[in-house]
């Protein structure tokens, strides 16, 4: 009698394209790899923010690349083309790629990044787990947002799931018992947890009424939650500024609207109710629940500023 099997019995390993000269290099054993999904939620454009913020600012090295014809529906997704006067340029192809990147402090990880797949989940999580499992991957975390009934005016909250408990506790803010639409992200925390492999879920909350919008401040938070779960130093310079012109701009509307400061001051009440009392932990802890020292700390600036060049 045959087993039951979970998933494609095509090759998972067919669905990339990679570069076996840099995978065979010892220096990607062990690193952390870091993974982001657009086309499922993505309230406030925080996925794509961040994949943004990470390649435009960051080295990085292309390792592999998925193939978009076995994983795309493009009838329902269609990628976008620009119409120049009289012919067609600028074809969007849509991406999902494996980088090799190297944070802020000269330290490498990897980043899995580009479209949610619309086809062939368990086979495409079964080429993940491989890439996971032959790189020996340490912690692998990914992140997403949804839509929240929350304030703008208030800390950006996040909701953490996975097997790291040490991740866990002291930082979820929100811990429901809810049946939710599934993401690609889910199911290969599903498949990396199966395989004993150490994964964590970052869910950022976005307030509603922005969700449709990009919210930079809600990516600076998903940077430093990544940050600190994977000891990176991501970059949010960019993104804080930009926040900081958003932030000038909802609270000029908000203003004209006594209707929208009704809403919003409800949101408020409701939030500070549900947060008297709570703890949070800092993302500056470790795992023990212990602020790094001063001298830690200082560590940590000289080597980001040897690595400045003079004069930035």
């Amino acid at each position: 009698m045959m087993e039951r099997i979970s998933g494609s019995l095509l090759d998972p390993a067919t669905l990339y394209v990679r570069d076996d000269a840099l995978f065979r290099s010892p220096e990607l054993r062990g690193l952390n790899l870091l993974m982001g999904f657009t086309g499922f939620a993505d309230a406030g454009h925080v996925v794509r923010q961040i994949t943004a913020e990470l390649l435009d600012t960051l080295d990085s090295e292309l390792l592999a690349e998925f193939d978009s014809d076995q994983l795309i529906d493009y009838r329902s997704r269609r990628p976008q083309v620009s119409f120049v006067e009289d012919h067609l340029q600028d074809y969007q192809a849509p991406k999902l790629s494996l980088y090799r990147m190297v944070d802020g402090l000269g330290k490498p990880f990897l980043l899995l990044a580009g479209f949610e797949p619309d086809l062939q989940w368990e086979r495409f999580a079964r080429a993940v787990v491989g890439i996971v499992e032959e790189l020996d991957v340490n912690l692998a975390a990914w992140i997403h947002s949804i839509p929240m009934p929350v304030p703008h005016t208030r800390p950006v909250g996040v909701t953490v799931h996975g097997n790291r408990q040490e991740l866990i506790e002291g930082i979820s803010v929100w811990k429901p018992t809810v049946e939710v639409p599934a993401a690609v992200g889910h199911l290969l925390e599903l498949r990396l947890e199966d395989a004993g492999r150490n994964v964590a879920g970052y869910v950022i909350h976005v307030p509603h009424y922005l969700a449709e919008a990009e919210y930079p401040t809600a990516a600076v938070a998903g940077l430093e939650y990544l940050g600190a779960a994977t000891s990176l130093m991501l970059p949010t310079d960019r993104l804080r500024e930009a926040g900081r012109e958003v932030g000038r701009q909802i609270a000029d509307q908000i203003a004209a609207s006594e209707e929208v400061q009704q809403v919003v001051a409800r949101l408020e009440t409701r939030y500070d109710e549900k947060a008297e009392g709570t703890v949070r932990r800092s993302l500056l802890a470790d795992e023990n629940d212990q602020l790094p020292n001063a001298d830690a700390l200082g560590a940590a600036v000289e080597a980001y500023l040897a690595r400045k060049e003079p004069g930035e």
